[in-house]
């Protein structure tokens, strides 16, 4: 199948910048991040690497609803996605969209059952998911 869009490659502009918003995020950073996070989404739109890095320091930088369209697009193009439906359970936890959080966050567990993180955070809202 061939790309229609542009190369992500190690050498172009995106992924240079994507490098550089995951140096700063990892170091906590997250609005040095998110800037340089939003310039590689521009270049390279399709790219849930860039969104979940984007969305993860979006969630540090407390936006959350823009965190979560991030997670929510990503959820949309690869529905099944554990970590992307656990951080969009995240976001909408801090939205007071408890509903929609439990969904995403069982769903999450749903896909990756053994995972602790997943499981702990279904638990804490009290839907076990043994159903």
């Amino acid at each position: 199948m061939e790309r229609t869009g542009p190369a992500f490659e190690d050498h172009s502009e995106a992924y240079a910048l994507f490098r550089r918003g995951r140096f700063f995020l990892e170091r906590k950073h997250p609005g040095q991040a998110a800037l340089l996070l939003e310039r590689a989404l521009q270049l390279e739109p399709g790219r849930n690497s860039i969104r979940e890095a984007l969305g993860r320091a979006l969630f540090a930088l407390g936006e959350y609803r823009r965190a979560a369209d991030q997670f929510g697009d990503i959820v949309t193009a690869v529905p099944d996605n554990d970590y992307a439906h656990y951080a969009l359970g995240r976001c909408l936890l801090r939205l007071d969209r408890r509903g929609e959080a439990r969904a995403h966050l069982r769903l999450a567990r749903a896909l990756r059952p053994h995972s602790d993180l997943y499981r702990e955070a279904v638990d804490r809202l009290g839907g076990g998911g043994k159903e």
